[in-house]
């Protein structure tokens, strides 16, 4: 009997709970089922050998609701994978374990995510099953430490193709050099005459071939050792075409010694320098892949090791990972900020561009935020520490970093699916060829070569390198430029954005709103703020939005407390969502906001629709207050465009992008900001419940839709675009929602994300175009086609460096997305 808990979504009330625990109860083998309302979970016992999770998921979604598992998610770095064949491997045990829920291992970044149920799985399950695979999975393994492993795993290569290379090339110029000169007619030196000294020739071949092999051995215990549990890796191919070539070697050399047979061809030197050589091929494309991490390396880099504390009076300095929420930092000029805090003494300027991208440093006063690993540039502060550890913004920064180069993007699916098939495939086709030339006449030393060529070109690094490396620099690149991006999904649908749908508050425009008229009923003259009448209507308007989270009604009570007027308390106060306010001050009931509130409250507007009209022309958001059933007047208020907005929106329209825009501002209002920035699309008087219909409406237009934003108001519209972005100065609901987040608050960043995802998406597809025709041409010319046809018959030697080639070539292709940079008009 199995007990498990799932979450319930939808519930609304106990009729509700009665239905899932009605509907689960009647299900074959269910022992017992109680749902909590409360908990909104459903506590369920049944027999496994009857009923699975899914039929419960399913049963409890025909009733109306959603049963989720509480999965969570882990990362494993995973030790001994060489190829995409091992990631492949890596990801079938583990998504056999029960109640895993996903896994998906990055060949690139080394890494398994898995989300899984712990109720029934642990993370011991998951590492014997790996281990079990013939790797190892390393839970939450420290970065500085993983640095180290990696470094040593290089050095480990490095040495290992220096010595293989001191007996292999000397090997490899000892058996070919005679050919050659024999070819050409040249008499031989008596030590090079393999028909005077044949027994010589060959024990010297065999003793220097032997250490290779020795030194390589690696290659032979996981090879082999795959092969026996019937999932063959790269090291399965390299394990037996070397061995082919060095056993039948050896039974030349016991022909030669024993029977005085001196007509067997040997290939010492074809063995010993394919491993020199793949040993060559895995230290660079090593040294490569951690070229695409850099970005992860130069984040972590930033943090500083220490940070000055003022503890009981005294300021000491302590180890960052030692200070605390609420501790008293103290920074001077061209220090690092330790972590996250808000700056109670001093002025400064502040370097955030590490983070940001930005370069002009940002001026800090008292009450500021600063972020850890900024640099403080001129002046002493001291801040209290708000985030530290893993709360810092550097480090989530890094987290999502790490996240989106651990991801997977859909392009790669293709490449998954050929790497899970490719190592039986080409061990088959190397038979076949091998077997099909033998049986033609060819003799067996031909064949052989057939075989090993075959099992040495095939690479499916290649394939499995592809996408993962691409998606780690461009990940990497767009955090350079302060532009997050959260996933590979996400990095791949940006490059189809056909249409941009941009918040206008605090997105197009600064967010800050001030009040610019003040119009008083009868008063055609306007703007003047200094009659009485104009003050005491700013008055009561500013008393009723005290408290207020709006924009627009923050600049009013802003307005008013810059002339110093005193705000009275308000009373049966009601937000009418995309309408205004109604509350009661001093006894008056005082209504504040757009026509339709007026409208459906039944106030004349009279003259003042004309001179709202006209506000809203100029850009202006007018606001009718009423006082007793009365209009009183207009209040005005605008909201400066950011500087950048208007080159973004070129910048999207030469990327061959529509921009949108989304407001509840009226439609005048929202023309005029639009027509200010070059806006092809106004969608105006939109209520925050109806921010992500419009998109969905866009969305049925066929065309892939960004939605930009930084409000909670935004968060529903950006979880149903195709592609969130959030702005970084926005709320963190917003960001959570997001798919993309821009750091800087720069509405150019939008085109620079844009811009990345299209390079990085072609980057790709020239890796993966490479590795399928590197393997569709290779594996073709090493069965021997060209040489059927008169051609050149492929040299083992040749194939193995050829082979090499194909996954540092992707690698350096990839890392050429280093050099990317934003367009500019």
């Amino acid at each position: 009997m199995t007990s498990k808990v799932l979450v319930i979504e939808g519930m609304t009330c106990a009729a509700c709970a009665k239905t899932v625990e009605r509907v689960t109860k009647k299900l074959p083998g269910v022992a017992e089922a109680n749902v909590n309302l409360a908990t909104e979970k459903l506590s369920i016992s049944f027999n496994d050998g009857e009923l699975t999770i899914k039929t419960i998921q399913e049963a409890v979604e025909k009733a109306g609701y959603k049963a989720l598992t509480q999965s969570v998610s882990k990362a494993f770095n995973i030790q001994g994978m060489t190829c995409a064949a091992c990631a492949r491997t890596v990801e079938r045990v583990t998504k056999k374990l029960s109640g895993v829920d996903e896994a998906s291992v990055n060949l690139a970044t080394e890494k398994l995510n898995i989300t899984f149920d712990p109720d029934l799985l642990t993370t011991a399950i998951i590492k014997a099953a790996v281990t079990k695979a013939g790797y190892k999975a390393i839970e939450d393994a420290d970065e500085k430490d993983l640095a180290g492993k990696k470094q040593g795993e290089i050095n480990a290569l490095r040495n290992r193709f220096i010595f293989s290379a001191i007996f292999a090339f000397p090997l490899l110029f000892i058996a070919m050099v005679p050919m050659i000169l024999e070819a050409l007619g040249v008499n031989l030196p008596g030590f090079l005459n393999t028909m005077r000294y044949p027994k010589q020739f060959a024990l010297i071949q065999f003793l220097m071939c032997t250490p290779v092999m020795i030194i390589g051995r690696r290659y032979y215990t996981v090879g082999f050792r795959n092969l026996v549990k019937f999932s063959p890796n790269m090291d399965s191919l390299i394990a037996i075409g070397t061995s082919a070539a060095y056993l039948y070697s050896f039974y030349g050399v016991y022909q030669i010694f024993f029977n005085g047979n001196v007509d067997y061809e040997l290939y010492f030197e074809g063995a010993a320098v394919i491993l020199a050589l793949i040993t060559l091929g895995k230290y660079m494309e090593a040294v490569s892949k951690g070229k695409t991490s850099e970005a992860i390396k130069k984040l972590i880099g930033l943090a500083p090791k220490q940070a000055a504390v003022i503890r009981d009076g005294v300021e000491i300095l302590v180890p960052i990972d030692e200070v605390e929420v609420g501790d008293i930092v103290v920074v001077r000029p061209g220090e690092k900020f330790p972590v996250d805090g808000i700056v109670t003494e001093g002025l400064t300027a502040v370097d955030e561009s590490m983070l940001t991208g930005e370069s002009i440093p940002v001026e800090k006063n008292i009450g500021d935020t600063v972020i850890g690993a900024s640099i403080n540039k001129n002046g002493s502060v001291k801040y209290r520490a708000t985030r530290v550890g893993k709360d810092t913004a550097l480090a989530q920064i890094i987290k999502l970093v790490e996240n989106a180069q651990g991801s997977k993007a859909p392009i790669a699916r293709l490449a998954d699916i050929i790497s899970g098939y490719f190592v039986p495939v080409v061990i088959v086709l190397a038979l076949i060829g091998a077997g099909a030339w033998f049986f033609s006449g060819e003799t067996v030393a031909f064949s052989i070569t057939i075989l090993i060529s075959v099992l040495v070109i095939a690479c499916p690094c290649a394939l499995g390198l592809a996408t993962p490396t691409a998606i780690m620099v461009g990940t990497g690149k767009g955090a350079q430029y302060g532009v997050l991006i959260k996933s590979g999904v996400a990095l791949e649908t940006a490059h189809k954005i056909g249409v941009v749908v941009l918040d206008k508050t605090g997105t197009i425009t600064e967010g800050k709103p001030t009040v610019t008229d003040i119009i008083l009923t009868g008063n055609e003259q306007g703007g003047a703020d200094t009659a009485s009448g104009d003050k005491s209507l700013l008055q009561l308007a500013a008393s009723g939005e005290k408290g207020s989270e709006h924009p627009l009604g923050e600049a009013i009570v802003r307005a008013a407390e810059e002339k110093g007027l005193e705000l009275f308390p308000a009373e049966q106060f009601q937000a009418i969502p995309g309408r205004g306010i109604q509350t009661v001050i001093q006894g008056k009931t005082v209504l504040l906001g757009n026509e339709k509130l007026m409208a459906e409250k039944n106030i004349p507007l009279g003259d003042a629709a004309a001179n709202a009209e006209r506000l809203a022309g100029d850009g202006k958001t007018p606001m009718f207050v009423a006082v007793d059933g009365a209009l009183g007047g207009i209040i005005a208020v605008a909201d400066t465009v950011k500087a950048s907005s208007a080159e973004a929106v070129e910048r999207l329209h030469r990327l061959g992008v529509q921009v949108a825009m989304i407001t509840g501002d009226n439609k005048r209002t929202a023309a005029a900001i639009a027509k200010q920035v070059g806006i092809d699309t106004v969608l105006a008087e939109v209520l925050p419940e109806d921010k992500a219909a419009e998109v969905k409406k866009l969305q049925a237009s066929g065309k892939k839709t960004a939605m930009v934003g930084d409000g909670i108001n935004d968060a529903p519209a950006l979880a149903q675009a195709d592609v969130g972005m959030a702005i970084g100065s926005g709320t963190d609901v917003a960001m959570e929602s997001a798919d993309i987040v821009l750091m800087k608050s720069d509405l150019r960043d939008v085109a620079t994300a844009i811009e990345l995802s299209r390079k990085t998406i072609v980057n790709i597809k020239q890796n993966l175009f490479w590795a399928f025709a590197y393997n569709t041409l290779g594996i073709p010319i090493a069965m021997g086609v060209l040489y059927l046809f008169g051609g050149p018959l492929l040299n083992p030697v040749i194939a193995a460096l050829a082979m090499s080639f194909s996954s540092v070539s992707v690698l350096s292709n990839a890392l050429r997305l280093r050099g990317f940079k934003p367009s500019k008009l």
